[in-house]
């Protein structure tokens, strides 16, 4: 966070609950002997029993009751992000597996995330759903059918300033052409709303290609663009009084502009290279990265959001 930011990447600031955090918390619940009884012998192929058994990992660690010490910490850092943004953050909180995005393996999405949170009892309430999410259906499924110990994966949990791109816009950066493999490009997606959209596939996004040697010569140029459908957004909406999200038809007049201006797509190019060139340097070898950023519909930034090698065309 803190050589990126100096760069001029913008990040919004947050905090990690650790997966060690996680480990204390079923600890002190005593909850590892009927997390066992729960999930011990269990055929994923049955996927009634899976659902069963899924559902009671998931209450077995909803119902460990969060340390006081780690109450106090949480509540700290959350009062140390709103004397950062105002009183009136809102926080992004989202799960991180500790077998999440390797080279041969992935768990993306698999976990729960919590956007638009506010307030420390909600808060706390969505770490703990965070904690639960690990053993969501399909995580136990994926872990079973790659030869992963349930009870050695941990979850950490990170606390982020929501970015309200369901006011702006979203979407992902690839530090390669996802197509071809070609590693001279920066190709960018993006479509109004929040991400969720774009990361899935659900929405026809805004496409731009930046070429990097030309980029780094200080030609600033947008190789090529096209302009997506972008029929549907994301946005927030509220459901028996907690924040969630539904779909919504974009504008007409929106669909036919671009998400981002050219300036917008070159800042984005720059801070793409700059995280590759910061985890090859830490790597020791070219690392291609898949970067999802936020435009913030208030103060109209690009925030980088999350950054993960790339590990699909690479």
């Amino acid at each position: 966070f803190c050589e990126l930011t100096a760069q001029g990447v913008r990040v919004p600031n947050g905090f990690a609950i650790t997966a060690q955090a996680y480990r204390h918390v079923l600890d002190r619940a005593e909850a590892w002997p009927r997390l066992h009884e729960a999930l011990d012998g269990l055929d994923p192929r049955d996927v009634d029993d899976l659902a069963r058994r899924a559902q009671r990992a998931r209450e077995i660690v909803y119902a460990a009751k969060l340390p006081d010490e780690l109450v106090q910490q949480i509540g700290s850092a959350y009062s140390r992000l709103r004397g950062e943004y105002g009183e009136a953050v809102t926080l992004a909180v989202r799960s991180s597996a500790t077998a999440e995005d390797l080279p041969n393996a992935s768990f993306a999405g698999q976990h729960e995330t919590f956007l638009n949170v506010s307030g420390e009892a909600r808060l706390l309430d969505a770490v703990r759903q965070c904690f639960a999410s690990l053993f969501m259906d399909r995580a136990i499924s994926y872990r079973i059918g790659n030869g992963f110990d349930h009870f050695k994966v941990l979850l950490s949990v990170g606390v982020m300033k929501m970015v309200r791109s369901d006011i702006g816009a979203s979407g992902v950066s690839f530090t390669l052409d996802t197509e071809s493999g070609f590693r001279d490009v920066v190709f960018i997606t993006g479509a109004y709303g929040l991400g969720e959209t774009v990361v899935q596939g659900t929405v026809d996004p805004d496409e731009f290609y930046v070429f990097k040697p030309t980029l780094k010569a200080g030609h600033r140029a947008v190789l090529r663009r096209k302009r997506g459908a972008k029929e549907i957004r994301m946005v927030y909406a509220k459901a028996a009084g907690r924040e969630t999200t539904r779909i919504m038809p974009t504008a007409a007049e929106d669909q036919r502009r671009y998400c981002i201006d050219d300036a917008e797509v070159l800042s984005l190019a720059d801070a793409a290279i700059q995280i590759e060139d910061h985890y090859s340097r830490k790597a020791g070898r070219p690392t291609p990265m898949d970067v999802e950023w936020a435009k913030d519909g208030n103060d109209g930034q690009l925030y980088i959001v999350q950054a993960r090698p790339e590990t699909v065309a690479s």
